[in-house]
């Protein structure tokens, strides 16, 4: 029992709770429910779960407040959103957030599964150590989780983050989107969403805030390329 992933489920539905946790529970995760966002919270602290699955539309504490908090406080665990909104905005919006992952509802068993097995196994975007990576006049520090351009702070999110550490350490070489989205996001690739546009945009603008040329460069067809 020691080697089960331990999967915090958080969702006010409890006929949710008690046939995703049964379904996981099979799948050899030990599930621990939770009815709300406050709950979620406690139960983080407490029992320090491996993976969490995460509803949005909660009426104590709504999910994305969940997020936030976890994120304000440094805590890293891995976030499955669970969702009925399907729009590109609200995915944005809870992977902005610090979501890792989002699935809408209604939602096969199996697809949460391998996502859960996904974000276990994922691999941190950000450098390892303390490699300090510049391209032109772009510089990021990991260990200080601090990045600057022209010696301007930019006030990066987690994700802003990470992305810009990938084309950083890659410069010059056109990522596509699906690597983008395995090596940031940590999941697979959905070809209908933008996601990755989306915060290519938001990234490009705190780059180009004070008019600075743009380094990061769209290849039509294909993906993104830094050039310094």
């Amino acid at each position: 029992m020691a080697d089960r992933p331990v999967v915090l489920l958080v969702d006010d539905d409890a006929a949710i709770r008690r046939a995703v946790g049964a379904s996981l529970e099979l799948e050899g995760f030990t599930v621990v429910p939770a009815s709300g966002g406050r709950a979620a919270l406690e139960a983080v602290a407490r029992i320090q779960p491996a993976v969490m699955l995460l509803d949005l539309n909660m009426p104590d504490l709504d999910g994305l407040e969940v997020l936030r908090r976890l994120r304000a406080e440094g805590d890293q665990v891995p976030v499955c959103v669970l969702s009925a909104r399907d729009e590109v905005e609200d995915r944005v919006r809870g992977l902005e957030s610090g979501a890792d992952d989002y699935v809408v509802k209604p939602f096969a068993i199996e697809e949460i599964t391998a996502r859960l097995h996904a974000l276990l196994r994922r691999r941190p975007a950000a450098p390892s150590g303390d490699e300090v990576l510049e391209v032109g006049d772009i510089r990021l520090d990991p260990r200080a989780h601090a990045a600057a351009r022209g010696g301007r702070d930019l006030e990066l999110t987690r994700r802003e983050f990470e992305l810009l550490a990938l084309f950083l350490r890659h410069p010059g070489e056109v990522l596509d989107r699906r690597r983008l989205h395995e090596e940031v996001w940590g999941y697979t690739f959905d070809p209908q969403t933008n996601v990755a546009d989306v915060f290519v945009g938001y990234l490009r603008r705190k780059l180009e805030a004070r008019g600075e040329p743009r380094v990061i460069q769209t290849v039509r067809g294909v993906g993104f390329v830094l050039r310094g």
